[in-house]
């Protein structure tokens, strides 16, 4: 079934055109991820669908009845109550019933009139069966059960909604959406605020989740694993695609090769009867004419095929290193941070040698962006101690941009930080991250998030510093700019600090991870996928974690040898006990068999019957053994 179609929508602001002729629809199983570059239209187009902007053309048309839940980015929900009642008030209606029927058994406990007693009787069972239909006695265990996923812990549950951070709030609003169960999700960048344990956690629900869904999101990951469709928004046109995000990225690479060359090959038959017009144009008698026109007709009739549009301009990242660091580049020694009545992490101990690239996991509030503060000099309450090596020169990423002066223009802003440079070179940089013509005189303050982004990123590109320290380098940046952002690092000669969340990023940049947990951290080297293999061997020992101890990757090892050992030992067990059993069982069958042909049995047919049944048992458990027995064997040898 069709939930929603756009039909030929375009809408322009100003001057500016964003979307044109777009035209798709969403059936009621489709998962469909929204993509394409900063201001390319994709959230416009949620408002539209939303009635917050009307499009200058076109029609929306949506299935009846059908509920739209929609999650902007950065929703900030307002309100009086605690975290948990605001999200029960999506269970308004159930909560009403639940309190009549409260109050029903009451009165039916008390009500001496049979008549009055029969029409409560009937109301209560009637409301009792409506209550249980639609999720009465699950409605609370699923609300606690999205905020816990969604990284809301227990004894937040009563903090008034007033008191959250602008991420909280936002978190808090999806939450609020989710348990409301709308026929179509519209989620725009559902993961900004999220840790790695809340992302999978909601990637599981929404790849369970029975209706529509449409996601804005540049986290690769995400998208590969939730969506079967992918609707690309470029050059304010739109294109839906079926399959995730790397089938996308590959059908359209194939789309492009397959037009580029009907095209060429059209051009290349264009011009050669082009020449053969301007021959017989030349040679200029009547049946030249004629034979000429009618090349020209042909021409004409002819369907074109469009040049591919250009790919939308990419930034142009380039970390140089303008003096090398020492090997030994940063020593912490038992650093620990806690704020009053709130721990976050405790004897942090580790040593980041010459051109490693680590990576700070763990989940929101263990003190990832604060370990950075603490390391670039922003924050001086600490105990234990740190210390850069020979000739480091550091620079900082604050995924919070405080290192921006808002009432800077663009182009002020890197002449600040750039003496060495010429206004001509600062502009060749700026142009370089597609701040160009008037752009550059844009006031920092009224830059987006994306902007402000790629300035930290050129100021940081301009330094020259051998140690990169950047808190969440990919956040506001498009998938291309990612992208570009990934080959910068990877070429970079120096030596890299990242906290982030972007699963795909962390495997393709990381050498090295060191995971903060509430009491206990993990210090890792290799990429995420191979974190996460030894992570999960090492999950019943992170239960009896210490506060001081640290989980290295010779612990894991040992760990896993342990574990192995462990496993081989039971097999074999079993394998013996599998194969005695075997044994005893083939000596009963011989036994049974001996004693059916003795002539006291071959004359009594009831004994001679119960003992052929009794070897028919025996060997159709025989048979189960023998199969156990190859399978344990197979186990043992892997």
């Amino acid at each position: 079934m069709i939930l929603l179609g756009c039909n030929n929508i375009s809408i322009s602001f100003g001057t500016r055109q964003i979307l044109k002729d777009v035209t798709f629809s969403v059936q009621d199983t489709d998962k469909i991820g929204i993509v394409g570059v900063n201001g390319a239209g994709k959230s416009t187009l949620f408002k539209i669908i939303t009635s917050g902007y009307i499009p200058d053309s076109g029609e929306i048309y949506l299935a009846k009845g059908c509920k739209i839940g929609y999650l902007a980015q950065n929703s900030e929900l307002e309100s009086s109550n605690t975290i948990l009642e605001e999200v029960l008030t999506a269970f308004s209606h159930l909560i009403r019933m639940e309190e009549r029927i409260k109050e029903l058994e009451k009165l039916i406990s008390t009500e001496k009139d049979e008549e009055k007693l029969s029409s409560y009787m009937k109301e209560y069972s009637n409301l009792s069966d409506n209550f249980s239909r639609n999720g009465g006695y699950e409605y609370n265990s699923r609300s606690r059960g999205i905020l816990k996923g969604l990284g809301f812990r227990e004894e937040e549950f009563e903090l008034k909604v007033s008191s959250l951070s602008g991420g909280q709030k936002t978190r808090l609003a999806m939450a609020k959406l989710l348990t409301e169960e709308p026929d179509l999700l519209l989620l725009d960048e559902p993961t900004n605020h999220l840790d790695i344990d809340a992302v999978e956690w909601l990637e599981d629900f929404l790849i369970s989740y029975k209706k529509g869904v449409m996601i804005i999101s540049h986290d690769r990951f995400f998208l590969d694993r939730i969506t079967n469709k992918t609707l690309e928004i470029e050059n304010c046109e739109c294109k839906l695609y079926n399959g995730n995000y790397t089938k996308f990225v590959q059908q359209k690479e194939q789309d492009r090769e397959i037009q580029q060359k009907h095209y060429e090959l059209q051009q290349k038959e264009i011009a050669r009867m082009e020449a053969f017009i301007e021959q017989q144009r030349r040679w200029n008698r009547e049946r030249n004419i004629i034979a000429a026109e009618s090349r020209m007709k042909a021409i004409e009739r002819m369907e074109k095929v469009d040049k591919p549009n250009d790919l939308p301009e990419k930034i142009k990242i380039d970390f140089k290193v303008t003096i090398q660091s020492g090997n030994e580049v940063l020593t912490v020694d038992k650093l620990s941070k806690e704020y009053p009545g709130r721990p976050l992490f405790n004897n942090l101990s580790f040593k980041v040698m010459k051109r490693e690239r680590v990576f700070i996991l763990g989940p929101n509030g263990c003190g990832k962006s604060t370990l950075l503060k603490i390391l670039t000099g922003k924050i001086k309450d600490y105990s234990g101690s740190f210390k850069f090596g020979h000739n480091t020169t550091e620079a900082y990423y604050d995924q919070e941009h405080s290192d921006l002066s808002l009432n800077n223009t663009v182009i002020d802003e890197l002449i600040e930080v750039s003496d060495n440079l010429s206004l001509t070179e600062i502009r060749n940089a700026l142009a370089m991250f597609l701040f160009k013509g008037d752009d550059v005189f844009k006031e920092i303050g009224t830059l987006s998030g994306g902007e402000k982004g790629r300035i930290s990123l050129l100021k940081i590109m301009l330094s020259g510093a051998n140690v990169l320290i950047l808190d969440e380098p990919t956040n506001h940046l498009d998938i291309s700019s990612r992208e570009v952002l990934e080959r910068a690092l990877l070429d970079y000669e120096g030596t890299l600090v990242i906290v982030s969340h972007d699963r795909y990023f962390i495997d393709k940049i990381a050498t090295r991870i060191i995971e903060l947990g509430n009491d206990f951290y993990i210090d890792y080297k290799g990429n995420y996928s191979e974190f996460k293999q030894y992570k999960a061997r090492l999950a019943p020992e992170l239960k009896t974690a210490s506060v001081t101890e640290k989980v290295s990757a010779a612990k894991l090892s040992h760990i896993a040898t342990k574990e192995e050992k462990a496993r081989r030992r039971k097999l074999e067990k079993q394998y013996a006990e599998t194969e005695n059993e075997i044994q005893r069982l083939e000596s009963s069958i011989e036994n049974i068999k001996a004693e059916m042909q003795s002539e006291d049995i071959l004359s009594d047919h009831v004994k001679l019957n119960e003992l052929h049944n009794k070897q028919l048992e025996m060997e159709k458990r025989l048979e189960e053994l023998y199969e156990l027995w190859e399978t344990l064997a197979m186990q043992i040898e892997a």
